[in-house]
């Protein structure tokens, strides 16, 4: 019996030590297989990166990091959906960035601007779609400033020079040549322009001085021959303004400086 047991004890053990062999192999072979466990555990965490692709895969790894980045892109849904959501998005202009930006240079394209692109084809000014106001200046001296606001929709352009007329004077008093701007004045809605009349020379020169109390303003095309359109009746002061035989008006201006420096 002891010999017995002492051949069988030899035996046990050396089949013990041959199962641990073999499981040590075994362990030695799954880790170094890049396609057990542990390699597609890799391909798995790799996915919901920002950009959608592994970072610096195997070989053995490359084809399954492509099929999942191409199925999940998280980059313009902020991470939280797949990427078949986020293409139906775009798609759609709904409400994402995309979206937005193509709606308003659409918005831009259709004439979202003002003036002229956003209400159609110039016009002339004149009294119809303007409002003209009257207001005698203390400087320069006996001078009297005309303003003309577009108080239409389209941009309108302002001709030539006013021709006015106060009380009851048969002929409108001349333009001073050297007033004229280099562009014709152009008014978007809401835009004004501008124009002196020199009422009375400063030194008292002038004759057939009188008082006026009612002043017409007539407006000019664009060929400077005759007036168009209706003309505009600005209102004076009370007690009227004194004019005589050297009243003369500037061209129109496009600023006010520009009008009050003649």
């Amino acid at each position: 019996m002891s010999s017995f047991r002492t051949a069988r004890t030899p035996r046990v053990r050396l089949v013990g030590a041959a199962a641990t062999v073999v499981l040590a192999a075994l362990s030695l072979t799954a880790c170094n297989d890049g396609t057990g466990v542990k390699s597609e555990g890799r391909a798995t965490g790799t996915a919901p990166t920002a950009n959608g692709t592994a970072t610096a895969p195997s070989q053995d790894e490359s084809a399954a990091g492509t099929t999942q980045g191409s199925g999940t892109d998280t980059s313009a849904s902020g991470g939280n959906g797949p990427a078949g959501k986020t293409s139906s998005s775009k798609a759609s202009g709904g409400s994402g960035g995309t979206g937005k930006s193509s709606g308003s240079g659409e918005a831009a394209a259709s004439g979202g601007s003002s003036g002229a692109g956003a209400s159609g084809k110039p016009v002339t000014c004149e009294g119809s779609v303007t409002r003209t106001t009257a207001a005698p200046l203390t400087r320069p001296v006996n001078h009297m400033l005309l303003t003309v606001t577009n108080t239409g929709s389209r941009t309108c352009f302002l001709y030539g020079y006013p021709a006015v007329r106060f009380g009851e004077a048969q002929a409108v008093p001349p333009v001073i040549e050297d007033s004229q701007p280099q562009a014709v004045v152009t008014l978007e809605p809401g835009q004004s322009g501008y124009a002196s009349v020199n009422l009375a020379a400063a030194d008292g020169s002038g004759t057939n001085g009188h008082t006026v109390k009612s002043l017409t303003v007539h407006f000019q095309g664009r060929s400077g021959n005759g007036s168009v359109g209706t003309e505009a009746h600005p209102s004076l002061p009370a007690q009227g303004v004194y004019v005589d035989d050297s009243l003369n008006v500037t061209y129109w201006q496009q600023s006010m400086d520009d009008a009050v420096s003649w």
